[in-house]
């Protein structure tokens, strides 16, 4: 068994291109060498801009021989009566590759056969892995490809060199016009020769050597410790940013840190613009104090260690002030306009072809959320504070610093809205209504942001399904999977009491004029779409699946009880005593379900028309529990109402046990029948008993 090391070696690959071309590369080896039956063990990644390195141990010197049966003629034709071979016996050992003595005689259901094991013959892993690597090379997906010179051969940057090793053996292969060999090389301007790898065991010392850190954790883990150490010279730490140290990581080879400074003058910007401007332009680390305040300094790492840094200190210095100038003007530039001027801009800023301005979406989002705002906290201030937030939501997006810096919108107009006097609700309203901005990001803070957040996103989803833009499949360029989400979780975690339906409803409405098809089939999509996120939403949170399908396939128009029914429901399915209960419960709701006649079932109960004990027994049992399961249900006590509904359970089999419902007198059928629908209809208002599974 021996080691495989693959390493490509191209010019600068973009720095997100990086680690998931490494899982496919690893994937594809792993692969191949699975398909071709070469035993191996676990793969290894590592990379920098200049080289993709895949390393295999235990891989083995051929391909695993495959061992086939076959099945030959008769005994009695391949052998005659003296036990000799006959021509049929010597020739199918020769079709085998085995010799006659080798052919054995195997009792089958249809007799006794010869037969013989055929042993495929197997290839030299060098040689196998000459044939796959160029399609292995090829097939690594990217972004985007490029081609260069005359050459047919694509890849994320033209290839320059390619070390491929098994054990100490070149492993002989082209990719283009490049030769695979046993060297590397080093840091392309530190260590710009060519390095020979004797052995996989060597590389990563060896680059090491070179100036080249290859292992992404250690330059990951040195990027910290030496930007955390030059944070704390500084008398500070380092902003928090683990996505700005994995885009670091993979933009250079060897880490050299060094830190800079501005006028601090530039503090008068807010520090979510300089933080920013350093972070998206110039890809620097903020430095800020105990109190979080941001100081006037910033931390680079660049990727080669030059004679005198602090001649690379002053050029950063340089290169910064130019951009903090630019974000000073224009935040300057928007502090002196009034909000209300962006707001008339947005007529002119398109949200999408066929629903509008952005203008429009604020304008319908301000009506919904007014709608919730009542709902929610009839009589208040929300419902001022909701409606001029929804307002002012959109207005930044054409101030000059969000038309910099889009990673912005909100964020400005929180701080615009702070300089203009707005109240504190509204502000915040304005950059929370984005959130959550990604798959279990932080929700709004605020019920304001809350209510603004729901309307915006339900504005966008009613808005795309009216014309045709559902999600399908894995195609969501609107993200209305995650918008959905959002929704219901916003509503869940403020206990939003107003009806789901109708929300929809009215935002259905407020797309009538471009809609291309009719409101109530938007509406019932729209309705699905969402029963559908929370169902996921569900089961990730760990709930049974037949628990939410009993729950949800009743009714998700109002989202905290949904949650509510389902916990109490999970909660009452895990007591010993359930599966009786439910398969009482199931009865109950089947009988009904098989009934033919519907006139008979929405028939009052006439009690003239009990015969046994039983039939009043159940009676006057569910018409004290159904008063108090109504008020519970309202009031949101659901575990209570599931305990009172539960305790019906011995008067239902007792029942059962006591009359047939399906007699042959039409009278006695229908009233029982009408008694069962009353019990069924007051468990389906909480769940439908019948998808529990037991």
């Amino acid at each position: 068994m021996d080691t495989l090391l693959i390493e490509i070696g191209a010019e600068e690959i973009p720095a997100g291109y990086i680690e998931p071309a490494l899982q496919a590369f690893s994937s594809l080896m792993i692969r191949q060498l699975s398909h071709a039956r070469i035993e191996h063990g676990a793969a290894m990644t590592y990379g920098t801009p200049r080289r993709l390195t895949v390393e295999i141990a235990g891989v083995a010197g051929a391909q695993t021989p495959v061992v086939t049966e076959m099945t030959g003629p008769p005994r009695s034709v391949g052998f005659d009566a003296a036990g000799n071979p006959t021509m049929a016996a010597l020739k199918f050992a020769e079709k085998a590759g085995v010799p006659i003595d080798q052919v054995r005689v195997k009792e089958t259901e249809k007799g006794s056969y010869l037969c013989a094991d055929k042993v495929e013959s197997t290839l030299p892993t060098l040689e196998i892995l000459s044939k796959i690597m160029p399609e292995v090379i090829a097939a690594i997906p990217f972004p985007k490809s490029m081609k260069w010179g005359e050459l047919n051969v694509t890849f994320a940057r033209p290839v320059r060199w390619i070390l491929a090793l098994l054990g100490s053996e070149v492993v002989p292969f082209s990719y283009g016009d490049v030769r695979s060999g046993n060297h590397s090389r080093g840091h392309r301007f530190m260590h710009p020769e060519s390095i020979p790898i004797p052995h996989p065991g060597v590389y990563v010392d060896a680059l090491r050597r070179a100036s080249v850190l290859v292992d992404l954790a250690e330059r990951r883990r040195i990027i910290e410790q030496e930007i955390s150490r030059t944070a704390e010279s500084l008398n500070g730490r380092i902003l928090p940013d683990a996505e700005l140290v994995d885009t670091v990581k993979n933009l250079i080879e060897f880490p050299a840190v060094v830190a800079g400074k501005f006028d601090e003058v530039f503090l008068e910007v807010p520090d979510e613009v300089l933080i920013t401007a350093m972070r998206e332009h110039q890809k620097y680390f903020a430095v800020v104090d105990a109190d979080q305040k941001l100081l006037p300094c910033f931390i680079v790492v660049n990727n080669t260690l030059a004679r005198d840094m602090g001649l690379v200190a002053t050029g950063h210095e340089r290169v910064i002030r130019a951009r903090l100038s630019d974000a000073r003007f224009f935040f300057k530039q928007d502090a002196a306009t009034p909000m209300e001027t962006w707001v008339e801009k947005l007529k002119k800023v398109l949200f999408q072809a066929q629903l509008g301005s952005v203008y429009d979406k604020a304008v319908r989002v301000r009506e919904i959320a007014c709608f919730a705002a009542d709902a929610l906290a009839p009589g208040g201030d929300l419902r001022s504070n909701v409606s001029r937030a929804a307002r002012l939501c959109k207005a930044d997006l054409v101030s000059q610093v969000v038309v910099e810096f889009p990673k912005l919108q909100g964020v400005m107009g929180r701080i615009y809205a702070g300089l203009a006097g707005e109240p504190e609700a509204v502000a915040t309203a304005i950059e929370e209504h984005y959130r959550p901005t990604y798959s279990g990001g932080p929700l709004p803070t605020s019920a304001t942001g809350a209510v603004l957040a729901v309307a915006d996103k339900l504005d966008s989803i009613c808005g795309c399904f009216s014309i045709g833009l559902a999600p399908t499949g894995a195609s969501d360029p609107y993200a209305l999977r995650r918008q959905g989400i959002g929704v219901l979780q916003i509503m869940n975690a403020y206990g939003f009491p107003c009806s789901l339906a109708e929300m929809i409803r009215q935002s259905v409405a407020a797309h009538a004029g471009v809609s291309t098809q009719p409101a109530h089939e938007t509406l019932d999509a729209v309705y699905g779409f969402l029963k559908g996120r929370m169902a996921h939403i569900l089961e990730e949170d760990g709930y049974s699946k037949d628990v939410i399908a009993s729950v949800t396939d009743i009714s998700i128009d109002n989202i905290p009880h949904v949650w509510k029914r389902v916990a109490a429901l999970e909660k009452l399915k895990a007591e010993p005593d359930f599966e009786p209960l439910a398969a009482a419960f199931k009865r109950v709701v089947n009988i009904i379900k098989k009934s033919e006649d519907a006139a008979a079932r929405a028939r009052a109960v006439n009690e003239a028309l009990f015969e046994h004990p039983s039939e009043s027994g159940l009676y006057d049992a569910f018409q004290d529990v159904n008063a108090r399961v109504a008020k519970q249900l309202d009031d949101g006590q659901f575990d209570q109402a599931l305990r009172d509904i539960a305790s019906l359970k011995d008067r239902v089999d007792a029942f059962f046990d006591g009359v047939m419902v399906m007699t042959e007198n039409a009278d006695l059928r229908n009233n029982r029948l009408a008694l069962l629908k009353q019990i069924a209809e007051m468990f389906g208002r909480f769940a439908d008993f019948s998808k529990i599974t037991t």
